[in-house]
């Protein structure tokens, strides 16, 4: 058996937004459950989830996820979910008011990351806050970027 601190965390990713840190700062970031229905969960441990262009938005003090597609259970028949419902995201209230506070005060954005099974084989969703990058700050990430994959292949031609 391991010792306690060398544990390590598996984690199932099932859906990444990766276009996320490109087009946003992202200035913190939150673990928050979804409430899924039986089918929504089958079709998440298959793997074809998208949450690519969907966002999270506060609405009578609960945070929801929009417009993300977990594609219909195939084996469920006419008990099968809708692909791009909204979803309710689980978070403490604390975090809640936080989110909420940062939203409206300060007009950050939330970002759904990536979806994906912890280590009890619970869905949960990595939710960030963010603030929209400007096109020159996107310029400067691709720049560094490619400067980092240029700098890796000389390292690596010259040993």
């Amino acid at each position: 058996m391991a010792p306690k601190g060398s544990e390590r965390t598996v984690r199932k990713v099932v859906a990444e937004n990766r276009k996320a840190r490109f087009n946003y700062e992202i200035v913190d970031t939150y673990e928050a459950g979804l409430v899924l229905t039986g089918t929504e969960v089958k079709s998440l441990r298959e793997g074809k989830a998208n949450i690519a262009e969907s966002y999270a938005t506060d609405e009578g003090g609960e945070i929801w996820l929009i417009n993300s597609y977990l594609p219909e259970y195939l084996q469920a028949n006419r008990f099968n979910h809708e692909t791009r419902r909204r979803r309710k995201l689980l978070l403490s209230k604390r975090e809640v008011n936080r989110l909420q506070g940062a939203v409206n005060r300060e007009g950050m954005s939330l970002i759904p990351l990536r979806i994906y099974f912890n280590e009890r084989g619970r869905a949960k969703l990595e939710l960030a806050l963010g603030k929209g990058k400007k096109l020159h700050d996107k310029r400067e990430t691709s720049k560094e970027r490619d400067w980092n994959r240029q700098k890796n292949r000389l390292l690596k031609e010259r040993g």
